[in-house]
C-alpha cells in the first residue's frame, strides 16, 4: 500500500485524536473547527436514546453548556481506530461534581467523516 493510499485510510483516526485533544482543553473553537457546518451529534443522555443535535450553531451551544457544568470533564481513549470515512473510539469520561467527588463513566463514540471534518458524533455510555 503506498504512503498516500495510508494517510488516507489513516485520517479520520487523526482528525478525531484532533477532536479529543480540543475537547480535553475544553476548546469549543478547536472542536467545531473539525465538524461540518451540517454536523450531527447525539449525546447519550437521556437515557435510552439521548438528544440529537444538528449543525453547528445546535452543537455548539451544547458543548459551551456542557463545559460550564462539567468544569473538569476529560475523556481518556481507551481504544481507536478507524478507516475510510468511519472511527470508532472506546473511551472513559472522568469528572469532578460539585462535591468534589470524582466519577466515571466508560463508552464508545462512532464518527463519521466528510471532506477531511466531522459530519456525525454518536455517543453511547455503558450502564
Amino acid at each position: 500500500m503506498s504512503p498516500t493510499r495510508l494517510s488516507r485510510l489513516e485520517a479520520p483516526t487523526r482528525i478525531v485524536l484532533q477532536f479529543n485533544d480540543a475537547f480535553n482543553r475544553h476548546d469549543v473553537a478547536g472542536m467545531m473547527d473539525l465538524m461540518t457546518e451540517d454536523c450531527i451529534f447525539e449525546n447519550t443522555n437521556p437515557a435510552p436514546d439521548g438528544t440529537v443535535y444538528v449543525g453547528r450553531d445546535s452543537v455548539t451551544q451544547f458543548w459551551q453548556d456542557f463545559f460550564l457544568q462539567s468544569p473538569n470533564a476529560h475523556i481518556e481513549i481507551e481504544e481507536i481506530f478507524g478507516i475510510a470515512f468511519r472511527c470508532i473510539m472506546r473511551w472513559k469520561y472522568n469528572w469532578v461534581d460539585a462535591r468534589g467527588k470524582r466519577g466515571h463513566v466508560r463508552g464508545a463514540d462512532i464518527y463519521k467523516i466528510r471532506n477531511g471534518l466531522i459530519c456525525e458524533k454518536y455517543s453511547y455510555v455503558k450502564g
